[in-house]
């Protein structure tokens, strides 16, 4: 097990547009690579935080471009975290069910996946509401 004692805590603010989505995953790709994740193991955190930046941009803020999403990562005792916050529309992960993959796949579906993958890359998901702001936090065990 890798051991790193370096802690981090960074925040960066964009607005809610697919133009910025660039600039989110190399935000967090930086951040994973130094504390210590391989390239690959970083490649994962992105497309899981990549995910849940665009479910805010599509689904909380319904493709405005005002809207303000925060990005904080933090690592701490191999603990790494990225929490992606909103202001905009809530909504219940718990209503979110278990994709079949085989139907999903056989009837040629295209999106809907987001969640069902954080999942699968992640070591946890949580997804919280604090007054106005959703958040939604993924975290990675450096190992």
């Amino acid at each position: 097990m890798k051991s790193i004692t370096k802690n981090i805590r960074k925040r960066f603010k964009i607005k809610s547009t697919t133009d910025n989505l660039a600039l989110a995953r190399n935000f967090i790709k930086d951040a994973a690579l130094e504390v210590g994740f391989t390239e690959e193991q970083a490649g994962k955190i992105i497309l899981a935080a990549d995910e849940a930046v665009t479910n805010v941009i599509k689904h909380a803020y319904k493709f405005s471009k005002n809207g303000e999403i925060i990005l904080s990562v933090s690592f701490s005792n191999n603990k790494f975290s990225v929490s992606i916050s909103d202001k905009g529309k809530h909504f219940d992960p718990k209503k979110i069910k278990e994709p079949n993959l085989k139907k999903y796949y056989k009837e040629k579906r295209v999106g809907g996946l987001g969640i069902y993958l954080m999942k699968k890359l992640m070591d946890e998901v949580k997804y919280s509401k604090s007054g106005d702001r959703n958040k939604v936090t993924l975290i990675k065990y450096l190992r």
